[in-house]
């Protein structure tokens, strides 16, 4: 398992502006959902990619139902689909975005395959974790949910 250290993620964050979510639900006790609400929430541009949903509104935006459909810039694609399903998808989203700097595949969706040939190509890859929970690590959101308050310490 790749080691991402805290400065690689916090530049990932910091210069995406417009992030396709694949696989994303409409339903919001869904964890794509809510990430992607997160996302559009922090100020990204989230542009809603599921086939099943195509043609509806969701955060702003259109849902659509393949990655070509988008015609912006996209700086990151976020990847909620099964390992097996990566590498197509991988695959769209460089021939479609040659200016796409990251990959990003949520927590349990690895494919080291369709990483290394992402990274040979010059993009970023982050797998098995998740942009929202890294998001408020470290921008020190975690304490808003009761997290690294300082108010249980194991210090006598």
């Amino acid at each position: 398992m790749p080691d991402y250290s805290d400065p690689f993620l916090t530049t990932i964050l910091k210069r995406t502006k417009t992030v396709a979510v694949v696989g994303v639900s409409m339903n919001p006790v869904r964890p794509s959902y809510y990430v992607a609400r997160y996302l559009s929430l922090k100020g990204y541009t989230v542009i809603p990619v599921n086939p099943g949903h195509a043609g509806k509104p969701l955060f702003g935006q259109t849902v659509r139902s393949a990655l070509s459909e988008i015609s912006e810039p996209v700086d990151m694609v976020d990847i909620f689909r099964r390992s097996e399903a990566v590498p197509p998808i991988v695959d769209e989203a460089m021939a479609v975005f040659p200016g796409m700097r990251t990959i990003w595949m949520q927590i349990g969706v690895e494919h080291a395959e369709a990483a290394d040939k992402a990274q040979a190509g010059g993009v970023d890859v982050v797998m098995n974790r998740c942009p929202k929970i890294e998001y408020q690590r470290l921008f020190g959101e975690l304490r808003m949910g009761g997290f690294a308050t300082g108010v249980i310490s194991s210090k006598l």
